[in-house]
């Protein structure tokens, strides 16, 4: 279930024709909104209606140094771990059947609370059970992951990946990333591919996966 948290900017008249973004973009956040301190990364999607077995899609974060990799355990933020650095970076609940409008699941950053040698933040989008249930994230639809501004509730960028995903017969893929360059942060929409669950994707970024 999502945390009650989303449901604030539910009903916000928002303009978001000029927000939309396409893999090659890099957009300055900071560009967009100078005030820009803390933002929510939010995710939305649909089960495919002709599927017998419900998808189960979910967001998480990998927080990595300039070589890809995650310094702590503390660096991987998902529904087993939905709080770290000291609430700095929090997940707001994990949504199991994608049902209902807005955002299905999101997370919150506190950018000024990201430790310096994180230089980026990857932003997952996967599929629990995926391979074992022979489920692909082409039987996704209505995706997006989009960046807020947390204090204003203002949508500075959403990226629609239904037609990066329509052939994708893997079950996890990086989806967007935001980027520290200097004092700037960076949104920039990836749709990188990766082999094996979330789990092989946090072994390959340093974690130790067992007792998650």
């Amino acid at each position: 279930m999502v945390d009650i948290f989303e449901t604030q900017f539910e009903g916000k008249d928002v303009d978001v024709e000029g927000n939309f973004v396409s893999v090659g973009d890099d957009i300055n956040l900071l560009a967009k909104d100078q005030t820009l301190t803390r933002i929510i990364i939010g995710a939305g999607w649909d089960d495919n209606a002709f599927n017998s077995d419900a998808l189960d899609a979910d967001i998480s974060l990998f927080l990595v140094d300039r070589d890809g990799q995650t310094r702590v355990d503390e660096d991987f933020v998902f529904y087993n771990q939905p709080e770290v650095l000291e609430g700095a970076v929090k997940h707001h609940g994990d949504s199991r059947t994608g049902a209902g409008d807005g955002d299905d699941e999101n997370i919150s950053i506190d950018l000024n609370g990201v430790p310096f040698d994180i230089s980026q933040i990857l932003i997952v989008l996967s599929l629990y059970k995926g391979f074992e249930k022979e489920q692909a994230l082409s039987s996704l639809r209505n995706v997006y992951i989009r960046v807020v501004n947390k204090d204003s509730g203002e949508e500075l960028v959403r990226y629609k990946m239904d037609e990066d995903l329509k052939e994708a017969e893997q079950n996890a893929v990086i989806a967007a990333a935001v980027n520290r360059e200097g004092p700037k942060w960076h949104f920039k929409p990836l749709c990188d591919f990766d082999e094996g669950e979330l789990s092989a994707m946090a072994e390959r970024r340093g974690m130790i996966i067992g007792a998650k």
